[in-house]
């Protein structure tokens, strides 16, 4: 199938550049990946680290020039801008490896439109990278995933002297999976965060058995939540400072789910050209002109998908609190007034602010507490909702255990949403929503209900 559907790198290149690349088109590296050239700038995508004992060989694809044992590259992590000394490395290639089945053969060069397995950049690289040799070059997209890490559980080590084991594990661990968030909270306990109950446990016993190498104490699965408001805020929310001489006034409001999905896709995010960005937020979600060009900023952790706007006319000393409301904003979004969760989907207005004339009065100090606060205020009262993950379930099953799944998911707060009879079979394909906090040992129960007879 593979030799006679796909196109060779030399016909895929010349079109997939056009959405690979983040550069423009017509610079020496673009040009050299069109042509899939071996003789021009090189490009790779690295796109999984793979362990091999305590090392990890760098595996991806040449998409232009040839790489060589020694030679001396450009490793570029996915926050690089062109220009920047940010989340670079220039470092000697130590040796190429071609992976075959599990050998992996050495090899001195690998010329464009082949994979490659890399030993040396294993250490400035976290997941995904681009390492090019052209000091202009842009990154090569990384790579979206559908899904999101939700499901959470804190690990713990049995013996207390194994505590560095289990770190170093855990970073072997978020290098080796793509998907995998290994997360350490300001409490000390460490939290791995996947995709799906079973995610969690292939990545728990990788973790215990090839990364840290010691008894590892698992918790319960925890579903990660995330606070959203539903209208406008249903008053103008204030909030003083300490000193009582700064007074800070804000609402909240909903933003659409398709405008979130697209700032989380990085579309509309921090890093999209600006006056695209406005006029998309004008047109398409008849946002204000001018607020389109005064966001402060997205957030938590600068790319989420709430967005802190100035509506406010003419306001002195404005700029000057900017980098503390910042700050209280992505304290805020990451732990919001519900249940501590991260916000979604909420967009917050400053529509006023009394200050008090001194610079010293106005402090981080004073502003970062009380903008916190008023953002609380601000979601209390626009009637805060939660968001949870739901999983959509397809099942295939034969049409007299149709009953036993319908009943199954109304248990787990599920919701069937279509089914098809396949023709010619007995079988149905069902369609299901299912809450991902009711999904744990969902499996098992399915088999019971219909004796082994639906697959999920």
């Amino acid at each position: 199938m593979i030799i006679i559907k796909l196109p060779s790198p030399v016909k895929a290149q010349a079109y997939r550049c056009a959405y690979l690349y983040e550069g423009p088109q017509d610079d020496p590296t673009a040009t050299a990946i069109k042509n899939c050239d071996k003789d021009g700038a090189l490009s790779i995508f690295i796109s999984k680290m793979i362990p091999d004992g305590g090392r990890f060989y760098a595996f991806g694809r040449v998409f232009s020039g040839t790489i060589s044992s020694g030679q001396k590259i450009r490793i570029q992590g996915p926050n690089y801008v062109p220009g920047s000394k940010n989340d670079l490395a220039v470092k000697n290639v130590q040796r190429c490896c071609i992976m075959m089945a599990g050998k992996f053969e050495g090899v001195p060069d690998v010329p464009a439109g082949n994979t490659v397995a890399l030993v040396g950049v294993d250490q400035y690289l976290l997941k995904q990278g681009t390492l090019t040799s052209d000091e202009n070059a842009h990154n090569i997209k990384v790579m979206k995933y559908s899904v999101s890490p939700v499901v959470r559980v804190a690990v713990s080590v049995k013996d207390a002297k194994d505590l560095p084991k289990l770190v170093d594990g855990l970073k072997k661990l978020s290098k080796s999976d793509p998907l995998v968030q290994c997360i350490t909270e300001d409490s000390g306990e460490h939290v791995i965060a996947g995709c799906g109950e079973l995610h969690v446990e292939i990545c728990l016993k990788d973790l215990e058995e090839d990364f840290a190498k010691c008894v590892i104490i698992k918790g319960d699965p925890v579903v990660t939540y995330k606070e959203t408001v539903t209208e406008e805020s249903s008053q103008m929310c204030l909030s003083k400072s300490p000193n009582k001489h700064n007074r800070l006034f804000c609402k909240a409001r909903p933003m659409p789910m398709d405008l979130c999905d697209k700032i989380e896709d990085g579309a509309m995010g921090p890093r999209a050209e600006p006056k695209e960005r406005s006029r998309i937020l004008f047109e398409d979600y008849e946002w204000d002109k001018s607020d389109t060009q005064k966001i402060w900023c997205f957030g938590p952790d600068t790319n989420g998908a709430n967005v802190f706007v100035d509506v406010a006319k003419g306001v002195q000393f404005l700029n000057e609190i900017k980098d503390s409301v910042e700050a209280a904003f992505q304290w805020a979004t990451k732990e919001g007034a519900l249940c501590d969760e991260n916000m979604r989907g909420n967009r917050f207005d400053i529509h006023d602010v009394t200050l008090h004339t001194d610079a010293i009065h106005r402090g981080g100090g004073q502003i970062l507490p009380t903008c916190r606060r008023v953002i609380y205020a601000c979601e209390l009262t626009a009637k805060p909702n939660l968001m949870e993950p739901i999983f959509l379930v397809e099942i295939q099953t034969p049409d007299d255990c149709v009953g036993a799944i319908y009943q199954t998911m109304t248990q787990r707060r599920g919701s069937v949403e279509g089914e098809e009879p396949v023709p010619g079979t007995p079988l149905v394909n069902m369609k299901c929503f299912l809450p991902v906090g009711e999904s744990f040992g969902f499996t098992q129960a399915l088999r019971a209900a219909t004796s082994g007879r639906a697959f999920p």
